[in-house]
């Protein structure tokens, strides 16, 4: 495995799609709409999010999940650990959950059931990256910013064994 990640999205192109997605987002949300980060892998992804809904007029507000299914692992446990739960009232409201990859689809569907049975009115779900997958999923994502290659990502949030996380482009370690 390479220890220098092979750029594949650079910060400017990362950027210019959370943009994007923001645009296709916003019409769908309100500012009642409470953003559920996946943590900790999501928050790189939903702080921009965040922020580029502001910037085209949807201020939404925020809340989080922390989720483990991979542990350091670079394969899924199969099973989804809740770590840290819901601090915000999600009775009635829409919900947008956010994630920075979807790959196996287990964490993405853990969190939209949790949301669903928070009591959220609708249930939304965002990603950066969706890697192919061999078998069909559970759920896919209503939005996602780029379809990723079947890769070892690392960057804006996705990491190896907790390293690189903090890389502003998205790279590829393999």
């Amino acid at each position: 495995m390479a220890d220098t990640p092979t750029v594949l999205l650079t910060e400017e192109e990362v950027q210019a799609r959370v943009a994007a997605l923001a645009r296709e987002i916003a019409p769908r949300t309100d500012d009642e709409t409470v953003a559920v980060c996946l943590l900790t892998g999501g928050l790189w992804f939903a702080a921009d999010l965040t922020r580029a809904l502001a910037r085209v007029g949807r201020n939404v507000r925020f809340d989080a999940l922390w989720l483990a299914s991979y542990g350091d692992a670079r394969a899924s446990l199969g099973r989804c650990e809740v770590r840290a739960d819901l601090q915000r009232p999600l009775m009635g409201r829409k919900a947008l959950v956010l994630d920075d990859v979807f790959d196996t689809g287990l964490s993405l569907s853990e969190a939209a059931r949790l949301v669903r049975d928070a009591g959220a009115a609708d249930v939304l779900t965002a990603v950066f990256a969706r890697k192919p997958w061999p078998t069909q999923r559970a759920m896919e994502p209503d939005f996602v910013a780029w379809e990723a290659p079947a890769r070892f990502l690392v960057g804006y949030g996705m990491d190896r064994a907790g390293e690189l996380r903090g890389l502003p482009y998205i790279g590829a370690l393999d």
